[in-house]
């Protein structure tokens, strides 16, 4: 079965910062986290568990200059150099598997809280090529920060792992996937400095019929997909080439 061109149309009736004019101030900044490797599940290394920063930090085109990656491989680089996670989905883990797993354990630097009449962050209200600046235009006498979503994050074992050494869980991996609540990686637009309590605004959104929701279920559905659907993706230039492989693999 080949899907039809409904899924973008949905992918609107979700966005809603697509009728507002930019920028627009979405959100604030609540807290900024970063991890240094250590060992972990496995004999292997991590820095999965992000712990809040008090002070403002320097960010450049790796990310964060005191968050560290154990496996450069799949983690870290310029097109996942900043990680931001909905609050949301730790309620959601929790509440489904009636689990305490708290803010920071999987691996984000980013947590947001969405100002007075604005839905939150999340999978549904962000899009691939948005860019966000955090703070004013100058924060502390530095330029603030922008940041362009170019990919979904992939839950990966080390999720398993990290929840599973203190549960009897077994995949909640696979869940996360599932429902499309796994999060997104920023690459860095304009480094600076970056610090909780900033304003989050959105300034930049060429491509708003990109939501992360809809990539992720035109990505891991089993059936085919209308050409006329994909291919305004793979017209997104900053999406990661990743994304466009498993996407153009969809085309029936």
């Amino acid at each position: 079965m080949t899907a039809t061109s409904s899924l973008p149309s949905m992918a609107n009736k979700a966005n809603h910062f697509n009728d507002l004019p930019l920028p627009l101030h979405i959100a604030t900044l609540t807290c900024v986290r970063a991890g240094k490797s250590m060992p972990f599940t496995r004999e292997q290394m991590s820095a999965i568990n992000k712990a809040p920063i008090k002070d403002a930090v320097e960010v450049d085109f790796m990310g964060l200059r005191v968050d560290e990656q154990a496996d450069w491989r799949h983690h870290g680089g310029p097109l996942k150099a900043v990680h931001q996670m909905p609050t949301a989905t730790y309620s959601k883990v929790n509440e489904q598997f009636n689990l305490k797993v708290r803010v920071g354990t999987l691996g984000e630097n980013l947590t947001t809280e969405p100002v007075v009449g604005m839905p939150d962050m999340d999978e549904t209200t962000v899009c691939i090529g948005d860019v966000f600046q955090y703070g004013e235009e100058k924060v502390a006498g530095a330029d603030s920060v922008r940041l362009r979503i170019v990919q979904p994050r992939r839950p990966c074992y080390k999720i398993n792992d990290q929840i599973g050494q203190f549960t009897k869980v077994p995949n909640i991996a696979s869940w996360i996937t599932k429902q499309g609540i796994a999060s997104w990686y920023f690459e860095v637009m304009r480094d600076g400095k970056i610090d909780s309590g900033l304003p989050v605004f959105l300034i930049h959104r060429p491509y708003p019929f990109a939501n992360l929701k809809t990539l992720w279920q035109l990505v891991n559905q089993k059936e085919k997909v209308a050409a006329e659907v994909i291919n305004p993706w793979l017209a997104i230039e900053c999406l990661e080439e990743s994304w466009k492989v498993a996407l153009r693999k969809k085309i029936g």
